[in-house]
């Protein structure tokens, strides 16, 4: 008979899940899931709350891209008021949320997937780990530690925090940019431009050892969607939201983020608590897409910097269906952001004082879009005659990735899984998949309404004594 091979828990991502293999009675690959485990209830439990709190409350959502949260709901809240944001206050949000991409996107790289590329997909699983990667390519450890530093540090001297900051709030931001601080910021970007450059070029000489599972990792077509700035250029904060097909032909364009729901639906799977959204017009499975860094890197014409331009060049010769080149796309989008903050940094008006606008609520609806490490996120709020929430939906940028990543599962264990001879790289290649979406499963589960519960006692043989399922 078959059997069920078991991966849990993923390992070297952010949340909780496992993957399940079953294997038919050749030993072959039948089918394959990527299981979500965990669900959270920020979409219930800020119900009643004023719609004011709610930047802060939802940057609580996590703790590796608070600010990412910490912006989308502050653009909702905004609509709320129905007030214009300063320009100012603009540019500063859009500061905090590159130097969030940036600390995300190293974590990410340096932290969570360099160990597989650096000591090998079959590698001795108690070497390949960060502390492995210390210990025999200590530069390029260190590069990682200084790069997410480099991050963090601009959060903290906007924000007050480095996680959690609540300095961005509806209308703006609660103070503005000092000149010391503005020059201290400016004093690290030289430093993790060059570190991000020789990373680089560390990586395009690693690319042809890879060539299989690049091969194996671009065997899901999707669409692709994303924000996208004037003069079709990379864009984080502002912009109108791109969908492509695989073949980056543009299926729709132009879509403005209040109009989310006329173009985007939601479905569930019975094997996981993460939605599956999808593109309306396509329906469902062929209407589902990726988003993200290489998704952004599709949809764009250029990054609008002069050095991730150069970057962006090399990656469109390369097969960028494949989602194994999330990888480069993160480091190239690690550029991007130094380069962009220098510029914002250097705008006339960067110092000004004039950044909130201020507003009781005026609108009794609201939705927040930006681009988070992981790609696009939304946030949609309605509000009662006293400013309380009635109702608010999260579109989180891993869900949208979660059919791709789930599919993605079944077609590498089906490339690499032989029951008959199991190794663990094997399997290690099955979770490597899931690292290229760097997935945050902290952020992304959510239910309405009553979710599936079941609980177990068990005595000390591992026998069932009860179960209480609902």
């Amino acid at each position: 008979m078959g059997q069920t091979i078991v991966i849990d828990p993923v390992t070297r991502i952010e949340g909780h899940a496992k993957i399940t293999i079953q294997l038919n009675d050749h030993g072959e690959v039948a089918d394959a899931h990527f299981h979500v485990t965990q669900v959270r209830g920020f979409e219930k439990f800020v119900e009643g709350r004023p719609f004011h709190e709610m930047p802060s409350l939802m940057a609580r959502i996590c703790g590796i891209c608070p600010v990412s949260h910490l912006i989308a709901s502050a653009k909702a809240c905004d609509k709320l008021l129905a007030v214009h944001v300063p320009p100012e206050a603009k540019n500063l949000r859009r500061i905090l949320n590159l130097a969030q991409i940036t600390q995300s996107h190293a974590l990410s790289f340096f932290y969570l997937s360099s160990p597989d590329l650096l000591l090998g997909m079959d590698s001795d699983p108690a070497q390949r780990n960060v502390f492995g990667v210390a210990q025999q390519h200590p530069q390029l450890a260190r590069d990682g530690v200084r790069l997410r530093q480099i991050g963090q540090q601009i959060i903290e001297m906007l924000g007050r925090k480095r996680i959690h900051p609540a300095w961005v709030v509806p209308g703006g931001v609660s103070e503005p940019l000092t000149a010391e601080k503005r020059e201290a910021m400016l004093a690290m970007i030289p430093e993790g431009i060059e570190i991000a450059r020789r990373t680089l070029g560390w990586y395009r000489s690693v690319l042809d050892l890879y060539a299989e599972e690049i091969s194996a990792f671009s065997s899901i077509r999707t669409l692709f969607m994303g924000l996208v700035g004037e003069d079709d250029q990379l864009e984080m904060y502002d912009g109108s939201l791109r969908i492509m097909d695989a073949d980056r032909h543009i299926i729709a364009d132009g879509l403005k983020g209040d109009d989310y729901a006329e173009y985007i639906n939601e479905t569930v799977e019975p094997h996981t608590y993460l939605k599956s959204p999808y593109y309306k017009p396509m329906g469902y499975p062929d209407g589902v897409y990726r988003v993200g860094p290489l998704a952004r890197l599709n949809l764009v014409n250029t990054c609008g910097t002069p050095l991730a331009d150069e970057e962006l060049l090399f990656f469109r010769t390369l097969d960028t269906q494949s989602s194994f080149h999330y990888h480069y796309a993160r480091l190239i989008e690690i550029l991007y952001c130094l380069e962009k903050i220098d510029q914002l940094l250097h705008t006339p008006d960067i110092l000004s004082d004039r950044v909130r606008a201020h507003a009781q609520p005026n609108a009794y609806e609201g939705i927040g879009v930006a681009e988070a490490p992981r790609g696009t996120l939304m946030h949609h709020y309605k509000i009662d005659r006293d400013g309380l929430i009635t109702y608010a939906n999260l579109i989180i940028a891993t869900g949208h990735n979660n059919f791709a990543m789930d599919r993605g599962v079944k077609e590498v264990a089906k490339r690499f899984v032989r029951g008959a001879s199991l190794q663990e790289g094997m399997l290690n290649r099955v979770e490597a998949l899931i690292r290229t979406f760097d997935p945050c499963l902290s952020c992304s589960t959510h239910a309405v309404g009553q979710m599936p519960l079941q609980i177990q006692l068990l005595d000390p043989a591992g026998g069932i004594v009860e179960e209480i399922k609902r």
